[in-house]
């Protein structure tokens, strides 16, 4: 299986610097790789400030890892040379959470649609460039003709994250990056925007790696899942085992704040955590201090992650009797193809 994109034991700090003695971990020992012939979703979900946009940055290459390294097949990102750069910037797409914020609101959004098509040398003429960005528009449920000629303060917002969508597909990329793609558009949009991200799977083979604080659109249109807590690994697998049947604390907390259309459940506060005045050491479960079923090995040392089940790996104490999984071999409980009919 080629592996296209990889992070390979990363850890990104900010600060520590000569001016700034405060550091902070935004990503520890992660790793990751996707592979560039077998598509899939994969969700990396958790709370502001969990690692999500800066595990992002370092596969774009915007940010250099403190530790480790990306890799595009199989070469650092900071020594591809032009050739193979531009070929990264072809393979490798990104939809950003705010749509509006691309845009340059003194061009008609035709301008995101044709630069990268010249730059890229897409289009020999200028009515195949059309027939491009007409094709593009349409897989994603927009007409040229209502969208085309338009400045982007004239389209709603879901409208403005589809035209990003096209504009990613008409490069035919291999993966794309999307970062909170629909945290800023109406709900009522939402499944139309998702829609197009799973006809992204579905039709075109392209593999995604969706970003989100949100559990319930993970689910709808993921294949596997990773729940982040302060730059480490909770939890990682099939996101129907780790949704349906969470084995870490921290997924558990993420999974019971799903708001359920059931007037008769009970709502309950964060449960009250085990050792609630502990200062854990530095090298402690980063949980440990919000974990109602912390032991004390806990504020001392940082879990493994544990392989609970064949598609699945948690990194809690609560399940040191399974084997462990090396970091770096996360993806291996994953699946890789078919998402599972049931949802």
């Amino acid at each position: 299986m080629t592996t296209l994109l990889e992070a390979r034991n990363v850890t990104k700090i900010f600060g520590g610097g000569l001016f700034d003695r405060t550091k902070t971990i935004a990503l520890d020992n992660f790793s990751l790789s996707i592979s560039g012939n077998a598509p899939a979703i994969t969700a990396v979900v958790g709370e502001s400030g969990s690692g999500k946009t800066t595990l992002a940055r370092l596969l774009l290459g915007v940010t250099a890892p403190t530790e480790g390294s990306v890799s595009y097949k199989g070469k650092d990102l900071r020594k591809l040379s032009s050739a193979e750069s531009r070929e990264f910037l072809n393979d490798v797409q990104v939809i950003f959470q705010d749509p509006f914020e691309v845009y340059n609101p003194f061009y008609q959004v035709d301008h995101v649609l044709t630069t990268p098509i010249d730059y890229m040398h897409l289009a020999k003429t200028r009515a195949e460039k059309w027939n491009l960005i007409e094709e593009a528009l349409e897989t994603v449920g927009l007409r040229p003709e209502e969208t085309l000629g338009r400045y982007p303060h004239q389209l709603s917002g879901g409208q403005r994250q589809r035209v990003m969508v096209a504009r990613a597909l008409i490069l035919k990329p291999k993966i794309i990056l999307a970062d909170e793609p629909v945290s800023m558009i109406d709900a009522s949009l939402r499944a139309t925007v998702l829609g197009n991200l799973k006809r992204l799977k579905d039709d075109f083979g392209i593999s995604i790696l969706y970003i989100t604080h949100d559990l319930t659109t993970a689910y709808q249109i993921c294949d596997n899942i990773i729940v982040l807590y302060r730059g480490e690994v909770a939890e990682a697998g099939s996101v129907d085992e780790v949704v349906r049947n969470p084995k870490h604390p921290y997924t558990q907390l993420l999974v019971g704040s799903i708001p359920v259309p059931n007037p008769e459940r009970q709502w309950t506060a964060e449960a009250e955590p085990a050792f609630p005045n502990a200062k854990p050491s530095e090298h402690a479960c980063r949980f440990a201090d919000r974990c109602p079923m912390a032991m004390p090995k806990c504020l001392q040392q940082v879990p493994p992650l544990y392989q609970t089940d064949p598609h699945r790996a948690a990194a809690c104490f609560l399940h040191e009797k399974a084997p462990v999984l090396a970091a770096e071999n996360m993806d291996s409980v994953f699946h890789t193809n078919a998402v599972s009919t049931s949802r």
